[in-house]
């Protein structure tokens, strides 16, 4: 029998921890590859855990430096997706105003903190991630 093969990912929430819950924020990205703004997020590397993924991918993209220990899981975790890539998410948080955003302007166009109520232009895949956890125009 054949045994199904998936890419599994990980991609990270970012929050400003300084926002108040009523004008939260959300850390988003711009590449060139993509059509909208999306999350912080790759390939988990062999025998990498997905939280480490998470924490270096977040890192290489925004030069954000969170300890895995202070990521949480999503809930759910992980999401399937119909093209064989499995993404864990996980949400953290920083504040923003002693944060540091570094990008390298080639796999990383821009990053920018964004209101949660006004969102700009997402990506499919990041609105309907987001969506799945209650946030964005797809919130379930």
């Amino acid at each position: 029998m054949v045994a199904p093969k998936f890419l599994v990912g990980a991609v990270t929430v970012l929050h400003d921890s300084e926002a108040a819950a009523d004008s939260a924020r959300l850390l988003l990205l711009r590449q060139p590859s993509h059509h909208g703004w999306g999350l912080p997020a790759g390939l988990l590397k062999k025998n990498e855990h997905p939280a480490a993924g998470a924490a270096r991918e977040l890192f290489e993209e925004s030069g954000v430096r969170v300890h895995p220990d202070d990521m949480t899981p999503g809930n759910p975790n992980a999401i399937v997706h119909v093209v064989g890539v499995v993404d864990t998410i996980f949400f953290a948080s920083v504040p923003a105003s002693e944060t540091t955003l570094v990008v390298d302007g080639a796999e990383v166009l821009e990053a920018a903190w964004f209101p949660v109520d006004d969102l700009p232009r997402l990506t499919v895949n990041t609105s309907l991630l987001l969506g799945r956890y209650g946030i964005g125009p797809h919130a379930k």
